[in-house]
């Protein structure tokens, strides 16, 4: 009894020990991460890819990038994770996640958010309104509550298209009413003009002008002028003149159209733009066709496909820089990125009071997947690769 006593009491010790020992260890590493000896992790990059899209939503992939720089990993219950993506303030996609733990260096965590395909026309009424301009805006965020410190990285770019500006041409294009009887061209248009009107919720206007020359003895009547705009075989809009146009004989008349995209029908074009089996990812054909209504001299009126006019511009997006093939890179869109901040690190990543551009790295190569709440739901990269071009915006093309 009495040995069992003593041994009793050499081992309780030793576990008071072990118990005491931790417990400094713990105070040792939590105040360590208080006075900032150790960092919060950082945000290193954000990619984003579209995923499944329906007639309502559209879901966002999204891989966000962690930086640890710290020897050990980091799993308290008050560190959070979230990001958004905005494009002309207009938020298009939102996630998060409480409870996450990383592992040290770089660890990709998996996001999906569904984006509601009713936020398009807001977006395409703010870029048409911002003359053909797009800031798409990534915000993400690591932050702890227990620490009571976080770490940001803001991604932008500045996107521009011409949409129309091709409409406008110097070009002469003859107009042929295949009549019996007649001679053609009976008309000719010397110069079309294009720019867009005043945007409203409902529509997306542009207003035409067509310089129209006359080369006849006699003076001819456009009593209409009727347009049909398409994106991908979806019906955006359609309409004509209200009024008519006496064009004298060798004289010119200005003729005004005003056209008009129904914003209403933007979301179900988003679903035909992202579907491959259309024209291709994130391709659309935007398409306008024109018809004029012609009195001639003998009372008589024709109606004449003005397929000369014809307009098209074929849309190429590459919205979160996914590495799509261009036909025209030429054609690319003017854009530019900016951080706002200092990039030390020259991968485009802040971070804020305490977060580290440093890109610890494994060596090993190996990749956990764990997806539990509170697990650590993370990839390690290997050799610095982080994964990322961690752009993740916007270039847009449009090729004529």
């Amino acid at each position: 009894m009495a040995l069992t006593g003593v041994f009793a009491a050499l081992t309780g010790g030793k576990l008071r020990t072990a118990v005491v020992a931790l417990a400094v260890v713990a105070a040792a590493v939590g105040g360590a991460f208080a006075l900032g000896v150790f960092g919060v992790p950082s945000v290193a990059a954000v990619n984003n890819s579209f995923g499944d899209v329906t007639n309502e939503t559209t879901v966002v992939e999204t891989d966000l990038v962690v930086s640890n720089p710290n020897p050990i990993g980091v799993g308290l219950d008050g560190v959070t994770v979230n990001y958004t993506v905005s494009m002309n303030d207009v938020e298009m996609a939102t996630g998060g996640r409480e409870g996450v733990s990383v592992a040290s260096g770089n660890s990709s965590l998996a996001f999906e958010t569904e984006l509601a395909n009713d936020a398009i026309p807001p977006w395409w009424t703010s870029h048409v309104e911002n003359g053909e301009r797009t800031t798409v805006t990534i915000d993400a965020t690591v932050a702890s509550e227990v620490l009571g410190r976080s770490a940001n990285l803001t991604r932008t770019r500045e996107i521009e298209t011409d949409l129309i500006g091709a409409f406008t041409s110097d070009e002469t294009r003859p107009v042929n009413a295949d009549a019996p009887l007649v001679d053609d061209p009976v008309l000719y248009v010397n110069e079309t003009r294009g720019r867009w009107g005043t945007v409203s919720d409902a529509e997306t206007p542009i207003e035409m002008e067509f310089d129209v020359y006359n080369p006849n003895l006699e003076p001819y009547v456009v009593s209409e002028i009727g347009y049909d705009v398409t994106m991908n075989g979806v019906q955006m809009g359609s309409g004509s003149t209200e009024e008519a146009y006496l064009v004298p004989s060798y004289g010119t008349e200005t003729v005004e159209l005003t056209t008009a995209l129904r914003n209403e029908r933007l979301d179900e074009w988003w679903v035909t733009h992202l579907d491959e089996s259309v024209r291709g990812h994130q391709v659309s054909d935007l398409r306008i066709e024109f018809y004029a209504v012609i009195e001639l001299p003998s009372g008589e009126s024709v109606t004449v496909p003005l397929d000369s006019l014809t307009y098209e511009e074929t849309i190429e997006t590459d919205i979160f820089d996914e590495g799509l093939d261009r036909s025209d890179a030429a054609a690319t869109g003017n854009s530019t990125d900016s951080d706002g901040s200092d990039d030390e690190a020259g991968d485009g990543s802040t971070a804020d009071d305490g977060g580290s551009d440093d890109t610890n790295t494994s060596d090993e190569g190996t990749t956990d997947s764990n997806t539990s709440d509170g697990g650590s739901d993370d990839t390690n990269t290997s050799d610095g690769d982080s994964g990322d071009d961690d752009d993740g915006l916007v270039p847009l093309t449009v090729n004529p």
